[in-house]
């Protein structure tokens, strides 16, 4: 059975376009393939931001953790392990002052693990999370796509990439705070590419 991981990354926990249409895309894709779903709400899992414990429980050797770094690398691990068992991973993604939400940054900065999600080699890095398809619900208040202003895309390929997911597609909603019928018609425009997967 097809795995499902939604990553639902706004600040706001009611309303949040990039959310509703990941969870629209998801009911698509569960429907169709009979998939099991899991959901991470990454606003409600306040994950920490990078400081000097987690680094230091990162790299400290395993046989040599404090019981604080232990948890603090178990809580990673969990992540990993719940991201490398998905098949399709299906983020929420909103466009917050040109970048992705704190809460999808902290969690990128919980699965990026060398040696686990990504290693170096004498040819350079080389992903570990293979063999995913994902998906990115873009939320966006203005019109970015295809500008200089849009750096969340090119980030999003990167860091995936960097991870081993290549094959990601994006499905856009933009304009949505540029007036109603803008914002209606990025949402039907978002739902086609829904119903078109």
């Amino acid at each position: 059975m097809t795995t499902i991981l939604q990553l639902n990354s706004a600040a706001r926990s009611q309303g949040a376009q990039s959310t509703q249409l990941a969870s629209e895309l998801v009911a698509q894709l569960a429907k169709r393939d009979g998939a099991k779903v899991v959901v991470r709400d990454l606003l409600a899992a306040n994950l920490p931001h990078l400081d000097d414990a987690i680094l230091g429980a990162f790299f400290t050797p395993a046989d040599q953790r404090t019981p604080e770094q232990v948890a603090i690398d178990a809580r990673s691990i969990e992540l990993i392990k719940e991201l490398q068992a998905a098949d399709v991973i299906v983020i929420g993604v909103p466009l917050y002052n040109f970048g992705i939400s704190t809460q999808l940054k902290a969690y990128f900065d919980q699965i990026a693990r060398a040696g686990v999600t990504f290693r170096y080699t004498a040819n350079g890095a080389e992903g570990l999370v293979t063999g995913k398809k994902v998906y990115i619900t873009a939320a966006r208040g203005g019109k970015y796509l295809n500008t200089p202003n849009d750096t969340q895309t090119p980030y999003l390929k990167t860091f995936l990439g960097f991870l081993g997911m290549t094959d990601v597609e994006f499905i856009y909603a933009e304009g949505l705070a540029m007036g109603p019928d803008s914002a209606t018609a990025a949402l039907a425009g978002a739902r086609e590419s829904i119903a078109a997967l």
